[in-house]
């Protein structure tokens, strides 16, 4: 059965879903009750592992090549947006 799912991308679909609730939970734990990282944090973690999880769909269903290739640069520019906003938070203890 498992096999099912994963040829079907039914467990990739199910994974976007898992992210798309993710972002919302973030969003409404921070607009309701104030607590959480904000989600200019976690927006290049979150685009990072949508895009990864988009090009393992794209390579269980339809393997086109520049599909994967672009989910994966993407991927990419998600990482480094994320790692850009990890360099640019001040470290508490860290003296500049």
């Amino acid at each position: 059965m498992l096999d099912a799912w994963i040829e079907s991308a039914l467990l990739v679909d199910a994974i976007l879903g898992l992210l798309l609730l993710e972002v919302a939970g973030v969003v409404l734990l921070r607009s309701l009750l104030g607590v959480g990282p904000r989600l200019q944090e976690v927006a290049g973690t979150l685009w990072a592992g949508a895009f990864l999880v988009l090009a393992l769909r794209f390579a269980l269903v339809d393997p086109r090549p520049l599909a994967i290739a672009a989910c994966l640069g993407l991927a990419f520019l998600g990482h480094l947006f994320d790692l850009a906003q990890r360099f640019r938070r001040p470290r508490p203890g860290l003296r500049r």
